[in-house]
């Protein structure tokens, strides 16, 4: 199983790469460690969507390209590598753009769609809670018919991209034992945003989302009444792929950077990479980057092939972030105290990387599900 980019992917991954240089980064830039205020987060998925990256998952039938996972995988990776916070905002809208294309009416496709697809509008998807994190069957976010609709109560957390979202895919239960999906737009429905101060990935906005008594007519539904866990779930193995493809960016770049610096930083008469204990770190990094990076590209083939694999999904992202994380640490170490100053890239690595052992399931509860998967018994229901 050798995963070689093809001659269309190669191209692909050229041309963005160049678009990135001259037009992308110099965004970024400007606001690194800052949230992307709304107007540059549309400018951003607008860019990126020419070249398949926000919308390419979708079928050329929806707008979009119809990119497999792989080909898209590369793109993200080649992305993240310069701005994870970009990557990050473009895979949550575009994960909300797929849910809209499968489970949504024509009407709700006809008029969000196209917009999701260009980066007109950014989409994000709201499923994690204050009590709840991982345990999706604890959730407390409810809506209760009323009418020709249903009333929303609850809250939301640890949302991406939700204050300044323009299309919210909402899962909240319907039943006991049944959870939807509604699309949340926040210039017709009331809700309440506020942004969440995190510790790295500082330029992709984070937020909370407030229902109170929030009416959403049945237009809205995605898929039917009692479908959105499923759909939740099975959104799962994409996400944990994804977040493991923005850690290989960061460590791809931190390891630029300590290649770069060990050539140029010279100590005792010679440059720092002459010394063998710089180069073991080095070759630690580099060999932990390739393991990752098999292992991500591996749960990507299977998506492509339409099998499920939770647990190559739970091996990449466990992984993937955690030797990021590793990679990131030994960058600081190779800089010594120049690593620790903001002058240098490598602290913000490092802080991007620690960032991402969280999301879509913690290193703990990803071993949890390898551990179900490999036993048949789990840890915890559902």
């Amino acid at each position: 199983m050798i995963f070689e980019p093809s001659p269309e992917d190669r191209l692909a991954v050229d041309g963005l790469r160049r678009m990135i240089e001259r037009e992308l980064a110099p965004i970024a830039t400007r606001h690194r460690d800052e949230v992307f205020p709304k107007q540059v987060a549309h400018e951003l998925l607008g860019l990126l969507s020419r070249h398949g990256i926000g919308g390419g998952w979708v079928p050329e039938e929806g707008g979009g390209l119809g990119l497999g996972f792989v080909s898209s995988g590369l793109l993200y990776e080649e992305l993240s590598r310069v701005s994870p916070d970009a990557a990050g905002l473009a895979y949550v809208h575009e994960g909300a753009a797929m849910k809209l294309h499968r489970g949504g009416s024509p009407g709700l496709r006809q008029r969000y769609l196209p917009g999701l697809v260009s980066g007109q509008l950014i989409g994000c998807s709201a499923v994690t809670e204050p009590g709840g994190g991982s345990n999706v069957r604890n959730m407390k976010t409810r809506a209760q018919r009323s009418g020709n609709g249903f009333v929303v109560n609850g809250e939301k957390t640890f949302i991406s991209n939700a204050p300044i979202a323009d299309v919210i895919m909402l899962t909240a239960r319907t039943g006991e034992q049944d959870f939807s999906v509604f699309l949340v737009d926040p210039r017709e429905h009331r809700i309440e945003t506020r942004e969440i101060a995190k510790l790295g990935l500082r330029s992709w906005s984070l937020g909370q989302v407030f229902f109170n008594d929030t009416w959403i007519a049945d237009d809205y539904l995605i898929g039917g009444v009692g479908e959105g866990l499923r759909e939740t779930m099975k959104g799962f193995e994409r996400a944990r792929i994804f977040v493991a493809i923005l850690a290989l960016g960061i460590a791809q770049a931190a390891l630029d950077e300590s290649l770069r610096y060990a050539r140029e930083r010279e100590q005792f008469g010679r440059p720092i990479g002459a010394h063998q204990l710089v180069q073991a770190m080095l070759a630690d990094m580099a060999t932990e980057l390739h393991a990752a990076r098999l292992l991500v590209y591996r749960g990507l083939a299977l998506l492509d092939k339409g099998q499920r694999c939770n647990l190559e999904a739970a091996m990449a992202k466990i992984y993937a972030t955690e030797a990021a994380l590793r990679i990131a640490s030994k960058a600081i170490q190779i800089h010594g105290a120049y690593g620790l100053t903001t002058e240098f890239p490598v602290e913000r690595h490092f802080r991007n990387a620690r960032m991402l052992t969280m999301p879509d399931g913690t290193t703990q509860i990803n071993q949890l599900v390898i551990g179900r998967e490999l036993l048949g018994i789990g840890a915890f229901g559902g």
